[in-house]
């Protein structure tokens, strides 16, 4: 008998499970925002398990996972948040690639750690890309999977794999390793001072730095909303709206700052009181409203080291030049 098309149905679509990858850029001149994964780090290492390229779309999974049935047998991997994810019943063991029969269900239950899981299937999901990206962005009713978050009865169509799946070397074990220690850890988010810095009162600079802020209930893709003091300016002068990009931190009038996300505008009109380091997102992406941040800073330079090595561990993670000889094969 013949083994069924290759698919997976969404019986239960989860609390909000859309289909990212790295983004839609070059638009933003136009209005259009990047989006992408929150999490690069979990969404890359889950495509490096399967042997698929980093630009691959994966199912970023938000609190409450789908429930899934494979119509034909595939190879899955799961990082990022531990949402209790069972195949056919049996715990799905996190943080490496699983073969799955054709038929078989997976499941996610109780959230245990982290917000956002990535689910990433060797050969990727078959999407049409709008303006260079399968990215969802649901506002804008674009990309992923007719521009929505998944719904029951969906039925998401399997690409080809482009070949056998690499072995992984210890290289990209040791980088897999690295890139979960630092997003395991509990350290204070790095930020680097905003250009409005100096705008804001010498009691407002001491809060940001010093106190904890709650994530509010008002937090989304596109801005995580902090409860906590309220930051006072010097000087109340209107501005022009200048360019904002992931991890801006906007304080608009009513002092209660804002941490723009995947899902943030292109440009935006309220003094930046700092910038979430790029290294630290993927960290900020698995914090869930209720939980409490702090703050610490850091210089332009050291950002840029951070993003450094995150980006030489990046590459430790892609296929060896043989295997990607064996991916490339007929």
């Amino acid at each position: 008998m013949p083994e069924a098309a290759a698919a997976v149905e969404v019986l239960k679509p989860g609390a909000f499970s859309t289909l990212q990858d790295l983004g839609r850029r070059g638009f933003q001149h136009l209005g259009v925002s990047v989006s992408g994964v929150m999490d690069e780090v979990a969404h890359r290492l889950a495509n490096a398990a399967v042997g698929n390229p980093p630009e691959v779309a994966t199912l970023e999974i938000t609190l409450i996972g789908p429930v899934l049935r494979f119509c034909s047998s595939a190879v899955i991997a799961c990082f990022g948040a531990d949402l209790s994810a069972s195949l056919n019943g049996k715990a799905l063991a996190p943080g490496r690639a699983v073969s799955v029969p054709a038929g078989a269900t997976l499941r996610f239950g109780a959230r245990r750690a982290g917000l956002r899981a990535y689910l990433a299937v060797r050969g990727g999901f078959a999407l049409e890309r709008v303006l260079g990206s399968a990215s969802t962005l649901v506002r804008a009713g674009l990309g992923g999977h007719a521009g929505r978050p998944l719904a029951a009865g969906d039925v998401l169509t399997l690409a080809a794999p482009l070949g056998p799946a690499p072995r992984r070397a210890a290289r990209a074990l040791r980088a897999q390793q690295a890139l979960l220690d630092a997003a395991a850890n509990p350290a204070p988010l790095r930020v680097v001072l905003g250009s409005e810095w100096p705008q804001f009162t010498p009691a407002a600079q001491a809060a940001w730095l010093g106190d904890a802020w709650r994530i509010g209930a008002q937090s989304d893709r596109m801005g995580y909303r902090l409860e906590g003091p309220v930051l006072e300016r010097r000087v109340r002068a209107d501005m022009l709206s200048e360019t904002v990009t992931f991890g801006t931190v906007q304080v608009p009038p009513d002092g209660r700052p804002i941490v723009l996300m995947a899902d943030r505008q292109s440009t935006g009109g309220y003094p930046r009181i700092a910038q979430v380091a790029t290294a630290d997102l993927p960290r900020l992406a698995q914090r869930a409203p209720g939980e409490m941040l702090r703050f610490e800073t850091i210089d332009v330079e050291a950002a840029q080291r951070l993003l450094l090595e995150r980006a030489r561990l990046f590459a430790d993670l892609a296929p060896a030049p043989r295997a990607l000889r064996s991916l490339q094969s007929p």
